[in-house]
């Protein structure tokens, strides 16, 4: 059977196809100023602009309430600038690309922050400390879902290429933001499909796992979305963890009749064995979320515990050094 799309959707296909090649010119022509941060964002944001579509505003709007400014790029035309510009800076410098990032998250659109995780995505092999000082700063000023779920890509990487880097998500457990909190939730969604090899390994789902039932209990639905996702993604790298994990997480809800935790288990549902979530849904069934009861997490409670102390407080990051054998003004091309 045929399904019609509708006429928004035709809409929408045909906007992004009249201004993909566009998008993709962009993006070629940003690498012509790469070693200028300043004309590379006035040029970025000139170029978005031209792509925005006001439709596409209000639609974000709707999705995720209290976003910041937007300029309304579909996703398509965002994918398409960056393509454009990854292609055109294959044998850039680092150092350069790195300065861009930092200029461009001092932009007010959203849509040219999201273009400056795809380069710290691309930087973490080469720049990895520099990186992750930006990375954490994108982290701070996050403050809606479409944003923090962007950002867990370059976060989920980063921690693969170096597994120290764990250690990242463990401290954002605590913090007293709900989109730092909520990261930890979708960067561990995330891990398994960045990396297919690294990123599925039984390493990964403990850890995983150990961090999730730190922030399970959260009171805030955003948080509790990510969760539920991660246990959600986790199943495909360790059915059998994950399915005990749900047992024992669910028998603690049903004990308490703790329905933020009681939530996220069920939402997670889908992806385990039939007869697993026919046992838990069973187990689960009228323990619903109340408002007003506050989070019950491991992580809210040792938060509480040491709030005298700021535990889960920030910490200014130094100012991003500049690496004195490469400086943002060199020449594009390495070649000599």
């Amino acid at each position: 059977m045929t399904v019609s799309r509708s006429a928004a959707t035709e809409r929408a296909v045909a906007f992004v196809a009249a201004r993909r090649e566009s998008a993709e010119e962009l993006g070629a022509r940003l690498a012509d100023v790469v070693g200028d941060p300043e004309a590379f964002a006035i040029e970025l944001r000139n170029g978005m602009e031209a792509l925005s579509d006001p439709h596409y505003v209000v639609g974000q709007q709707l999705v995720a309430p209290g976003i910041g400014d937007v300029l309304g790029v579909r996703w398509p035309l965002n994918a398409a600038v960056a393509r454009g510009f990854r292609k055109a800076t294959r044998r850039d410098s680092p150092a350069q690309l790195l300065f861009v990032a930092d200029r461009l998250f001092r932009e007010r659109p959203l849509e040219i922050r999201w273009f400056a995780f795809g380069l710290l995505d691309r930087l973490l092999p080469a720049e990895p400390e520099r990186t992750w000082q930006l990375l954490r700063r994108a982290a701070r000023e996050a403050a809606d879902w479409i944003t923090v779920d962007s950002l867990a890509h370059p976060y989920g990487r980063g921690i693969l290429l170096e597994p120290y880097r764990w250690a990242e998500l463990e401290q954002l457990v605590f913090s007293p933001s709900r989109w730092e909190r909520r990261l930890v939730g979708s960067t561990l969604a995330t891990m398994p499909f960045i990396d297919r090899r690294n990123g599925r390994t039984p390493d990964v789902a403990a850890r995983g796992l150990r961090l999730i039932h730190d922030l399970l209990g959260d009171d805030e639905p955003d948080v509790q979305k990510a969760l539920a996702w991660a246990l959600r993604s986790l199943a495909i790298v360790d059915l059998p963890a994950v399915e005990d994990f749900c047992r024992r997480e669910a028998a603690v809800a049903t004990e308490a009749r703790d329905g933020n935790r009681a939530w996220v288990i069920r939402d997670a549902l889908a992806k385990l064995t039939p007869a697993t979530a026919d046992e838990l849904r069973d187990r689960l069934a009228g323990i619903r979320r109340r408002q007003g009861t506050g989070s019950t997490s491991r992580a809210a409670e040792i938060a509480g515990r040491f709030d005298s102390v700021h535990l889960g407080g920030h910490i200014d990051e130094p100012p991003l050094a500049y690496d004195m054998t490469i400086h943002p003004s060199d020449n594009r091309s390495n070649d000599s």
